[in-house]
């Protein structure tokens, strides 16, 4: 079996011995079993197996004139060493040739107890006294070079029994933990891991032991000075005849390593995921989830829109845009306004670009430097610190986030300060372009929102309008529409969505709108024609755009009659809804949609609208769902409508939004007329 290094169990950095020019031996207890030899050793008395008693290697005589020699050393811990001693060789390449050699025996007190031997030839030496001395002087030299090895490779060496339990330390656990020998022998060292660490280090400990192979674990320590730091544990089996006997193991504090890869990996994955999102919320929102439970326990993030603009001597106004919370603890909801006297140290941090660091009693967290509701939610998780970082974007302060800690944990300190101050330098790019698409954004919903006017009051008909944004899309849609009365006393319902979901989507709704207007003033057409002429304008206007519309002229030839003339370009149908028949789509005015060339005339169709009856126009977000056919949606809406035919129109729009499934994905535009009876 070997070790992960590649090395057989039990001969912990030997290979330094492999080239050396003198024989080296190693042997393990009573029986002076071999567990190393180098090669210039099995030169000498051939390849004999490890496990074999050193003794077989020679002959009878060997046996009878050295075997007291190693006793006694094992035994006395007292080094023996001899000069040109007679040896025969009992192997079959020197047929028993009688040498001399020079030993050196010394006691392994590291591992189990054992002999190291040192043997040089000097047979064609045996005169040369002063050559014999200093063979012997390096052969000391190579003894405390290998006893250096192991100190220096580890700062803690112990020896476990094949169960596990630790029998024999190095004293260094003593010095680091403050655990007295009696108190960590056995299992007693799993009593300073950190309570988190204990279960999964003994599983895998217990696991590597009955595979009987090397052990490699990092778990963390409790010190002397009652703070935890990572350790590297490693161990070896140590074998005899086949079984363990021993395991020797070692531990290094790689606290300052681990916790380099950690900030590293922090940083890695706030990077990632900053760069995933689009939204400027979505992408604070994401940041925040690194931050927990990594760096903090709590975390929140306030928009500063006005900072630079406002008045001076004015309040600063924050926007709550994101929060997390880790160990069981409530997320504070991610929305909602703060204001902060322009003397706070809140707005001073803010002002002078500096992260501001508080700890302080359970309960009582500093009020001038936090939102009231962050106060209140760190009072209720028991935290005792908190940090307040101003994020700069561009050079300017997009943002505060505030990080805290609960009383379980260790306070925040400067060395998390620097790294939530490197996590947002990381994803300073990702950042500055989602604040430039969340301006983007607002240019856009501003252009879209003014171009929803509000419907006109008529007498004898009732016009409601709705428009709902997509909760989750976080994009400006191109739904549209729009309702006015022309000079010949006919009143105009339309309603369109130019395709797209950015700032060219709502300039292009813009510009339709406008066309269409133009197109409709121009002089009195069906809408057929108007669609038709409006689909070749935009040939030269947006010749990369496309779009849907449905463009509806109610008029009154006779009193308290009244007719509808409509045409569709590629939109979902009208719904018209009488109060006693229920609700039918009029799909007979169909049309390939806008932005696509079409030489042939459009359709049109007239209907009566009796008194009562409703006429819905509406965007696809209200009857479309990903994975159903379109008729499935289509039956909803027909059936719903058919439901509220008698309700209010207010109430008629708000329960077809209300009570229908939709995906949350798109916008919803709805339009309704209803013939007062």
């Amino acid at each position: 079996m070997e070790d992960a290094s590649g090395h057989e169990p039990g001969r912990l950095a030997l290979e330094l011995f492999d080239p050396a020019p003198i024989a080296v031996a190693l042997t393990i207890g009573p029986e002076h079993r071999l567990v190393y030899t180098n090669p210039t050793y099995r030169a000498f008395v051939g390849n004999r197996p490890l496990g074999e008693p050193i003794g077989a290697a020679f002959g009878d005589e060997v046996r009878r004139d050295y075997r007291g020699l190693f006793d006694g050393v094992l035994a006395t811990g007292e080094p023996v060493t001899l000069v040109e001693a007679p040896v025969r060789l009992a192997s079959a390449d020197h047929g028993g040739e009688e040498r001399f050699f020079s030993f050196s025996i010394s006691r392994f007190v590291h591992e189990r107890p054992g002999l190291l031997v040192v043997a040089v030839d000097v047979t064609e030496e045996v005169a040369a006294v002063g050559r014999a001395a200093r063979a012997t002087d390096e052969q000391r030299r190579l003894r405390r070079r290998f006893e250096s090895l192991v100190w220096l490779s580890a700062q803690l060496v112990w020896v476990a029994d094949p169960a596990g339990q630790v029998i024999e330390s190095s004293g260094a656990w003593e010095r680091v933990t403050g655990q007295r020998w009696e108190d960590y022998r056995g299992e007693g060292w799993l009593q300073v891991l950190h309570p988190e660490d204990r279960e999964a280090a003994m599983r895998s400990w217990e696991e590597t032991r009955r595979h009987a192979r090397p052990w490699q674990y990092t778990y963390r320590v409790r010190t002397r000075e009652g703070e935890y730091r990572h350790f590297d544990m490693r161990a070896a089996p140590v074998f005899e005849d086949g079984a363990v006997v021993e395991w020797v193991g070692t531990g290094i504090d790689v606290e300052q390593l681990w916790q380099e890869r950690q900030r590293q990996a922090l940083l890695d994955r706030a990077a990632v995921t900053a760069a995933e999102q689009t939204g400027l919320a979505e992408t604070f929102t994401a940041l925040a989830d690194v931050l927990v439970p990594a760096l903090a326990d709590g975390c929140g993030v306030h928009l500063l829109p006005d900072l630079l603009n406002r008045p001076s001597g004015a309040p600063i106004i924050a926007w709550r845009v994101a929060t997390a919370a880790g160990g069981g603890l409530s997320r504070q909801p991610p929305a909602g306004e703060e204001r902060f006297a322009p003397d706070s140290g809140f707005a001073r941090a803010l002002l002078e670009h500096r992260a501001v660091h508080r700890t302080f009693p359970q309960g009582r967290p500093p009020a001038d430097l936090l939102p009231q509701s962050t106060a209140t939610w760190l009072t209720e998780a028991r935290a005792t610190s908190v940090v307040l970082v101003p994020v700069i974007v561009d050079g300017v302060v997009a943002a505060a986030v505030t990080a805290a800690r609960r009383d379980d944990r260790a306070p925040l300190g400067p060395d998390d300060i620097a790294l939530m101050r490197q996590i947002f330098e990381h994803t300073h790019d990702a950042l500055s372009r989602a604040i430039q698409f969340n301006r983007t954004q607002q240019v856009a919903l501003a252009l879209q929102h003014g171009q929803l006017a509000d419907p006109p009051e008529l007498p004898a008909l009732e016009i409601v309008a709705r428009y709902v944004a997509s909760p989750t899309a976080g994009e400006v849609g191109g739904d549209w529409y729009d309702s006015f009365v022309l000079p010949d006393g006919a009143t105009v319902l339309t309603i369109g969505d130019v395709s797209g979901h950015d700032l060219a989507a709502a300039v292009g709704m813009s510009q339709l709108r406008n066309m269409l207007r133009a197109l409709i003033a121009d002089h009195i057409a069906p809408p057929s024609e108007i669609l038709r002429r409006l689909n070749l304008a935009m040939e030269t206007v947006a010749p990369n755009a496309t779009a849907t519309c449905v463009l509806a002229r109610v008029e009154e030839p006779e009193p308290g009659l009244w007719r509808l003339h409509h045409s569709v370009a590629g939109h979902p149908p009208p719904l018209l809804v009488a109060p006693d028949t229920g609700g039918r789509f009029l799909d007979g005015a169909a049309n390939p949609l806008l932005g696509v060339p079409f030489d042939q005339p459009y359709r049109g169709s007239t209907e009566p609208l009796p008194p009562g009856s409703t006429l819905l126009l509406y965007t696809d977000g209200l009857v479309e769902h990903p994975g159903e056919v379109l008729d499935d949606g289509l039956n909803r809406l027909r059936q719903q409508a058919s439901t509220l035919a008698h309700s209010p129109l207010a109430d008629f729009c708000d329960g077809l939004l209300g009570n229908l499934p939709t995906t949350g994905t798109d916008d919803i535009a709805l339009l309704a007329l209803r013939i007062k009876s």
